[in-house]
């Protein structure tokens, strides 16, 4: 069998513009061409949500794409995906999202050491556009600092 931990999907506009407030791993139901075109690495997390229906968790516009050997049985690289979460944390999410200002937001899409398919979920803020030029500041600063340790 071979190692499929080192496949990580990273949301890598999440942080910059959401402000992190609490992360939940959570399951995602997929079909058996979406799980092996994950293997391949072959997802992309930009532009997508999450959502609270009727007391389950859903993944919207995350784009995982047709597996190549698939045939008639290929998924919809689109496709709306459930999320397995604990009532508790369901309830926990859909408290937090009906607060304006908040979302749940993809952060990151991996294969766990049992070759399940786990997402990272996160309850972010929207950050405004003065805390996202501090956090250019910031990030430049701390290139600036490593490359002068580095000479």
């Amino acid at each position: 069998m071979t190692n499929h931990s080192n496949i990580q999907i990273k949301n890598r506009k999440a942080s910059f513009n959401y402000e992190i407030l609490e992360s939940f791993t959570a399951g995602i139901v997929l079909t058996g061409t979406e799980i092996k075109s994950l293997r391949l690495g072959k997802a992309n997390l930009a532009d997508s949500y999450c959502t609270v229906e009727r007391g389950e968790v859903w993944v919207k516009n995350m784009h995982i794409a047709e597996y190549f050997y698939g045939t008639y049985n290929n998924h919809n690289a689109r496709r709306e995906r459930k999320l397995l979460l604990t009532h508790r944390e369901i309830r926990k999410i859909d408290n937090a999202t009906r607060t304006s200002g908040f979302t749940i937001v993809p952060l990151k899409l991996f294969i766990n050491e049992k070759g399940l398919a786990k997402l990272l979920i996160a309850i972010a803020k929207g950050k405004k556009a003065y805390d996202k030029r501090a956090a250019i500041k910031e990030r430049d600063v701390q290139r600036e600092l490593d490359s002068h340790f580095r000479r």
